[in-house]
């Protein structure tokens, strides 16, 4: 398959998919697909009971949105000399997570476009939104069948492997996969700096990068940096109708455990109702609880977030002295040239 050919294929994926959100629009091809996803969607939570059929809707439509023709030529600019003089075809092991919808998508696209072979370890979590994918793919262009291969252990010898996961997951990634050359991500997650003159709408903005998928990804913001003497009253009042998680009963249970635990150790924090608001200088929170810290000068706070880089995901804020930030309500909503773990996936599979 020529360049040309693979980004032509994915940017009919994606306008099939944006077809898919607009319900006065029924192109032949579509129809095919169309109840097959519908179906998918409405039955991901009997598999896993976070994916709700809002939240793997909004995973599809994000999807929808960057698969475009345009903005996958963009993204391959830099690398089209070399992408069409690439004539390697090697088998790339992905090991892919399963704690929000799709999250291996950028991977699968990345291995793809660039004309290599995709051998995928799907998390039991998330893998029928993959293979919908994937089959919606090789029928628009049967040429993939060839490149895709989805597998519980790694038949196929990979040249090369990218996998994402845990902590602990990682020290066995690391172990065992070693000697090929290798994407190992670890756990990470997102912080948020507020200079308190934020608007109503960034404040709502910003309960999106806290609250889609539940929080359990990785751009999901679970620590906030404030201004001293910053109340949350406002806060609080903006993100009442997020109330709703509350009726998730997995959600509920974290809620209602994390708010036990904290007042038998007498351990002060905030309370809305659904959501603990905690002051700690950890940057990860459980599920249901988010951190937060005060700070004074925003040069100091800046040097301090550069220094836990590596824990850090994303940085969502609308101050100018905090570099590489991303505006409220976008952190679940990454370009196709923003990495994870800010590991250009590209530049490693051409250097393969």
């Amino acid at each position: 398959m020529i360049l040309e050919q693979r980004i032509k294929a994915f940017s009919q994926l994606g306008k099939l998919l944006q077809d898919y959100f607009k319900n006065d629009i029924q192109p032949v091809f579509l129809t095919k697909w169309q109840g097959i996803i519908e179906k998918t969607v409405k039955e991901q939570h009997i598999y896993n009971a976070w994916f709700t059929e809002e939240n793997v809707n909004y995973a599809l439509k994000t999807w929808s949105e960057n698969l475009t023709e345009e903005k996958l030529n963009k993204w391959i600019s830099p690398y089209e000399t070399r992408l069409i003089e690439n004539q390697k075809s090697l088998h790339i092991g992905v090991i892919m997570a399963g704690n929000i919808p799709l999250v291996g998508m950028h991977d699968f696209v990345s291995v793809l476009i660039c004309g290599h072979r995709f051998v995928g370890k799907l998390s039991s979590k998330d893998d029928l939104l993959p293979k919908l994918i994937a089959g919606i793919l090789c029928d628009i262009d049967p040429a993939f069948s060839e490149q895709i291969t989805f597998t519980d252990n790694f038949k196929i010898h990979p040249e090369a492997i990218i996998a994402t996961g845990s902590n602990n997951s990682a020290r066995y990634f690391d172990y065992y996969f070693s000697k090929f050359p290798n994407i190992i991500r670890k756990t990470r997650n997102s912080i948020a700096v507020l200079n308190g003159n934020e608007s109503d709408n960034d404040l709502w903005n910003l309960s999106e990068d806290i609250f889609r998928y539940f929080g359990m990804g990785c751009r999901n913001v679970s620590k906030l940096y404030v201004p001293e003497g910053y109340s949350f009253d406002r806060f609080f009042k903006i993100i009442e109708p997020w109330h709703i998680l509350y009726r998730h009963n997995k959600y509920a249970n974290n809620y209602d455990y994390h708010q036990s635990v904290f007042l038998m150790n007498k351990i002060p924090f905030l309370d809305n109702g659904f959501l603990i608001v905690k002051n700690d200088r950890q940057i990860y929170s459980p599920l249901s609880v988010i951190f937060y810290e005060y700070y004074s000068v925003i040069t100091i706070l800046a040097a301090e977030i550069e220094a836990k880089s590596s824990e850090i995901q994303c940085i969502v804020s609308n101050e100018n002295k905090i570099f590489h930030s991303v505006r409220f309500g976008y952190s679940q909503k990454p370009e196709l040239w923003e990495y994870a773990d800010n590991i250009n996936t590209i530049e490693f599979l051409l250097k393969l």
